[in-house]
């Protein structure tokens, strides 16, 4: 799949409202396209056989079949993000390569960073076979509204207790509940790095290096001490 392509995406759910609910969230987000919808994992077996799938969010505990069950029977497996009610199969999930867990009832701030790190392993994946490898937005959060935010478009990113702020090239501040450690996973590594302990920066906006801060536009960003070293490698390579 290219950057510009949508996730094709299915829910594997014995519980209505739980199916209801992702399928909700899955609407939200422009970047993703359900293609099925289904009560067990027997019923979702035909389309896995005969379909391209990329994303496939799955219940554990279901009749007749587990989850867990269902994903090791699977010769190709789709990425997989755990939704259940059942915290204590956290593990057996990250032994199985799943991408996330979310525990029910699941909140769209959790949604949504399984689904960041889900595009991020799918865009990799692609990226071994030649293509581009990084999608060039991430999904945002914030007042009630989903943004697809470019990331050529970010300044720099303020963290403050679970917090975030996103600073725009065109002015905007977009306040969202995320956590730097997470958006240091998420954010491509050659485009961005974290300099301090609340800011990450995206290196070819650094025009500058003053002292212990970076200039991007007028705005003075500090460098941590424990980040200078990386920082300065980064920024002056050679």
């Amino acid at each position: 799949m290219s950057p510009s392509s949508k996730i094709r995406c299915i829910i594997v759910d014995d519980e209505e409202l739980a199916r209801a609910l992702i399928k909700e969230y899955v609407s939200k987000i422009p970047t993703l396209e359900l293609i099925g919808s289904f009560k067990s994992p027997l019923e979702a077996m035909e389309l896995l056989q005969t379909t391209s799938v990329d994303l496939m969010f799955l219940d554990i505990q279901m009749p007749a079949l587990t989850g867990i069950q269902f994903l090791k029977s699977l010769e190709k497996k789709p990425v997989v993000i755990f939704t259940t009610a059942y915290p204590e199969y956290a593990l057996e999930g990250y032994e199985l390569d799943v991408v996330d867990y979310l525990v029910k009832p699941v909140s769209i701030e959790r949604f949504l960073h399984g689904v960041n790190k889900a595009t991020k392993i799918l865009h990799n994946k692609t990226g071994s076979s030649g293509t581009t490898s990084q999608p060039d937005f991430i999904v945002v959060h914030a007042d009630h509204k989903i943004y697809r935010l470019p990331l050529a478009d970010i300044l720099y990113i303020e963290g403050l207790r679970e917090y975030v702020s996103y600073f725009t090239a065109d002015g905007k501040r977009i306040i969202a509940l995320e956590s730097l450690k997470r958006l240091e996973e998420i954010l491509p590594a050659h485009m961005f790095m974290r300099v301090h302990k609340s800011y990450i920066v995206p290196i070819n906006r650094v025009r500058v290096i003053e002292g212990n801060m970076v200039m991007i536009e007028k705005k003075g960003i500090p460098i941590g001490a424990s980040y200078k070293e990386a920082t300065l490698k980064a920024l002056m390579p050679g």
